[in-house]
């Protein structure tokens, strides 16, 4: 097998892994040890604690249905709507039925929840629904295989948030300068998919077709910075995601000799060609190795720290002022402040300085921040992070606070 074959091999390997880690159907029987990888302990300890108390009824929304059927396009945080006040509270819903629902990554249309309001406390149980998922099944002793297709429902829908998972790239302002650039193509201006280009590096061995050298690379331009509200500090440089690119060979030098004989060598830049085009790629481009896909839990839950000076930084690829719902912003904080992948934020609209005209000095003031909606982090950098806006009242703004969502 060649090396870019195994290459491939490895990287469909690690792609199907990642598609199962989104997908996984199997049975209940291994639910359990799947679960260890989609939830965090406190949130294993909170539902814990809900299978064996329940969840008082006053922490219902008042409309919850006694019974609901999951359908194809439901996620679970449209479901948790249904049931609780606040669907951030998952791992509560989850929690009501522990013994039937042991993952809750694992739940499929067709499937009925029944909501249980006896002796004062609510809890769920699976029951039938419309013939497809029964409670009890009969099989013979014989083996049986599950379906790896996508049917179980996802936290969210993955088409708001799956662009964002490789797109947007948020680095330092030195790694997108020093990165490999494109300096030459065959004679095109612009290139797209199907074009061979000509790239060089600072360090050769950055375009290395050695073994376990990386040969695939997303092409970015530009790096627009990112400002924290709070105090104008730079908190990185998000570059723009035009397309993707393949080694074809790496740099080199040619010895050469000169017309009196005289040796030298000349620069033989590295060949990629392109093989997906967001937008047209041209000379002066850079390339950053494509990053490994992992798996990420996205199960709402709210932060257990108190979050504090977290602000709104950018809404992503738009030039509007107000961001809507379903659109994705960028936010003052990251992993060193202890944000993760699934932390649900309340968005606080910045109250508004106005002159009190009914003072005669007619002084400044300034309204109080009101709540607005919800934000869900779905990925996180050093010192931001990109969030989904699930829930809005009104537009959201740069500048605009997010906190606790209790």
């Amino acid at each position: 097998m060649t090396k870019r074959n195994t290459k491939l091999a490895n990287t469909l390997t690690h792609s199907t892994a990642w598609a199962l880690g989104i997908s996984l159907g199997l049975a209940a029987a291994s639910a359990p040890s799947w679960a260890e990888y989609v939830t965090t302990p406190a949130q294993k300890a909170t539902a814990q604690r809900v299978a064996e108390a329940g969840v008082p009824l006053s922490e219902l929304n008042p409309n919850a249905p006694d019974s609901y059927t999951v359908k194809s396009g439901d996620t679970l945080w449209a479901i948790s709507r249904i049931f609780l006040k606040s669907p951030w509270r998952w791992p509560e819903l989850w929690g009501m039925n522990l013994q039937q629902i042991r993952n809750p990554h694992l739940i499929y249309p067709g499937q009925r929840l029944f909501l249980d309001k006896s002796n004062g406390r609510a809890r769920l149980r699976v029951g039938q629904g419309d013939g497809l998922l029964g409670d009890t099944l009969k099989v013979s002793p014989r083996v049986r295989s599950n379906s790896l297709a996508d049917s179980a429902i996802p936290t969210l829908d993955p088409r708001l948030i799956e662009p964002f998972l490789t797109e947007p790239l948020v680095i330092s302002e030195n790694t997108l300068n020093t990165a490999p650039r494109i300096v030459a193509s065959q004679d095109r201006v612009m290139l797209s998919r199907g074009d061979r280009a000509y790239v060089r590096a600072q360090n050769p061995a950055d375009l290395s077709t050695e073994k376990d050298a990386p040969y695939k690379f997303r092409v970015f331009r530009n790096a627009t910075p990112l400002k924290d509200p709070n105090n104008g500090t730079i908190l990185g440089y998000e570059a723009q995601y035009v397309g993707d690119a393949e080694l074809v060979r790496g740099e080199s030098t040619r010895e050469l000799k000169d017309k009196d004989g005289k040796a030298g060598s000349e620069i033989v830049p590295a060949t990629i060609d392109i093989i997906n085009s967001k937008e047209e790629m041209r000379v002066g481009d850079r390339l950053l190795p494509e990053p490994p896909r992992e798996f990420t839990s996205y199960t709402p839950h709210a932060p257990e720290q108190r979050i504090e000076g977290a602000r709104v930084v950018s809404v992503y690829g738009s030039a509007v002022v107000n961001a809507a719902q379903n659109q994705v912003i960028v936010i003052n904080r990251g992993k060193a402040d202890g944000m993760e992948s699934g932390h649900v934020l309340a968005i606080l609209k910045d109250g508004a300085t106005v002159k009190d005209r009914t003072d005669e000095a007619k002084p400044n003031i300034k309204l109080p921040n009101e709540r607005n909606g919800l934000a869900l982090v779905f990925r996180t950098f050093d010192k931001v992070s990109y969030a989904l806006i699930l829930q809005i009242t009104d537009g959201v703004k740069v500048g605009d606070h997010l906190v606790n969502p209790r």
